[in-house]
């Protein structure tokens, strides 16, 4: 999926990306290690690692870890999250041109990003990459949009501000995985995961999306006001709780 430069979408959102977006539940490295064969020698690319989020539960697991990322706000981003990680290398590359040598790479994982990617350019990289026993997981955070009144609210005002929301938004995409890992198999794994967020919480989370418009945008002042009136409404404590079910696909790539 490609809706403009998606490399760039995020350059003016990093500060709030950093510190706003929602991290990957541990469970997902049980299931590596279990399904995935993960051990602590294995060595990971982490394609589009953005600010180093999922990269980092890698490497606290003692993995070698490659952050393949072009958007270069995001790489220092992450390069400077992960500075204390000396088995963190940052790469300069994308899902279709890693740079990485041939055969190097144990595990391909790429978190919130593969809606973005050239599919079949991408699936192609992968296997380029992989070791022949190697295995690809894709994982996202997709929010839940109507289990609460409070969700259901927040998904209405991004249906009236989102700049692009409909286009971009990943649930979308994740129906296109079968075409991602065809011929080969796959596999699907879900787990529950949450933000509970005060009112700064939630408007960074709100503006770090790419389809929400900018400050200075003529929608973002009323953007933010709606979004107020959301919290007012439904906050408890002076919080408010983003579900979200965190979905990984994995499968070897043939």
């Amino acid at each position: 999926m490609t809706v403009g430069d998606a490399t760039q979408r995020f350059s003016s959102r990093v500060h709030d990306y950093v510190r706003y977006r929602p991290g990957y539940p541990r469970e997902i490295l049980s299931l590596l290690k279990e399904d995935c064969g993960l051990t602590q020698e294995a060595v990971v690319a982490d394609v589009a690692s953005g600010t180093g989020i999922f990269s980092r539960l890698l490497l606290e697991n003692g993995n070698k870890v490659f952050g393949v990322e072009p958007n270069p706000d995001m790489r220092r981003a992450g390069e400077e999250y992960l500075a204390d990680c000396p088995n963190f290398v940052s790469v300069d590359g994308r899902a279709e041109g890693t740079t990485l040598p041939s055969k190097s790479i144990d595990i391909v994982t790429a978190a919130q990003a593969a809606h973005w990617f050239d599919r079949q350019k991408a699936r192609a990289e992968f296997m380029r990459i992989l070791k022949l026993d190697g295995w690809t997981v894709l994982i996202w955070n997709e929010r839940r949009t109507s289990s609460t009144s409070f969700l259901r609210d927040y998904e209405q005002l991004l249906m009236d501000f989102g700049t692009d929301y409909q286009e971009v938004r990943h649930e979308r995409t994740t129906e296109e995985i079968a075409d991602f890992f065809a011929p080969s198999l796959f596999k699907t794994r879900v787990f529950a995961t949450q933000q509970e967020l005060d009112y700064p919480g939630l408007e960074g989370r709100l503006v770090s999306s790419s389809y929400t418009p900018p400050r200075g945008h003529t929608k973002h002042e009323p953007m933010l006001e709606k979004l107020r009136g959301i919290f007012k409404k439904h906050a408890t404590n002076n919080r408010v709780v983003l579900e979200y079910d965190t979905r990984v696909f994995y499968g070897q790539l043939k």
